[in-house]
């Protein structure tokens, strides 16, 4: 699919189209509209489950001291919320097959 490395938008709007043959224009908004639930149901809070490929969790990181890599100095790295992912058993045994 991608032959730098990673994937665009643009190339997974190209397969949606290869898979099921809608215009390019609607599996552009498809693949919009499924990203766009995706980062609504995390802005909310919520965690975002797709069975067989993975779950996107929302984590709190608390405050802590870090270090200015150009000045040696430390510096506190403020609290924030992060998004992780943790892919499902079948994503993990996809690519080791392909391996």
């Amino acid at each position: 699919m991608a032959e730098t490395g990673t994937v665009t938008r643009v190339e997974l709007c190209e397969a949606v189209h290869d898979a099921i043959g809608l215009p390019k224009a609607e599996c552009a908004k498809l693949v919009d509209s499924v990203l766009g639930q995706i980062c609504h149901a995390l802005a909310q809070g919520d965690d975002v489950k797709l069975t067989g490929f993975g779950t996107f969790l929302l984590r709190d990181k608390a405050e802590r001291l870090g270090r200015n890599p150009r000045s040696g100095g430390t510096v506190v790295i403020a609290p924030r919320r992060v998004v992780s992912f943790r892919a499902s058993q079948a994503m993990h045994a996809a690519i080791a097959a392909a391996q």
